[in-house]
């Protein structure tokens, strides 16, 4: 399902006071609360933070993240089936590509998260994740698996789905 195409950026003369946007970057869970009907104020959140994220274009997502995403949801279900079939996810994949800017691995993505696994004792996906958004100077991962609101090094870690001091329903991925 497509959520929007990419935000065009228009310059122009006027009275308009400017606004830097600073970019977030996107965690696997949140791309596949946007299919699990099974949480549904999980889906609404996810839907409208990536809706808004294309149209101010204040995301970025992972390579890593486009892996997990199709993963996770054509995984069996426990109660059977899996929250989209191979081709529905291959092609929501396609369409993450050209709604989103897409940030690839490199030497210093994987060093830093060698860094980041060290000195944050973190899992190593969640290290190589954290390492995207330190390497390319994201100052903010949107997630649920960190802690909320903890800084690692220079990037802060927002669980989109903690509200009122709790998140919102259980988890929907988890990194193996």
């Amino acid at each position: 399902m497509v959520l929007s195409g990419r935000a065009n950026n228009r310059i122009g003369a006027g009275r308009e006071k400017r606004y830097t946007n600073v970019a977030a970057l996107v965690d696997t869970n949140v791309l596949v609360y946007r299919f699990n009907p099974r949480f549904p104020d999980k889906q609404r959140i996810a839907t409208d933070l990536l809706r808004e994220g294309i149209r101010s274009d204040t995301l970025r997502v992972p390579h890593q993240a486009i892996l997990e995403f199709v993963a996770a949801v054509t995984r069996p279900l426990s109660q059977g089936g899996s929250l989209l079939t191979p081709e529905d996810a291959r092609r929501e994949a396609e369409e993450f590509l050209v709604q989103f800017n897409i940030l690839y691995p490199s030497e210093g993505v994987v060093r830093a998260a060698l860094r980041g696994a060290a000195a944050y004792q973190l899992p190593w996906f969640d290290a190589h994740l954290w390492a995207y958004a330190e390497y390319y100077g994201l100052p903010e991962i949107l997630s649920e698996d960190f802690q909320h609101e903890r800084l690692y090094g220079s990037v802060r870690v927002r669980n989109p789905f903690f509200a009122n001091g709790g998140s919102v329903g259980p988890g929907a991925t988890s990194r193996s």
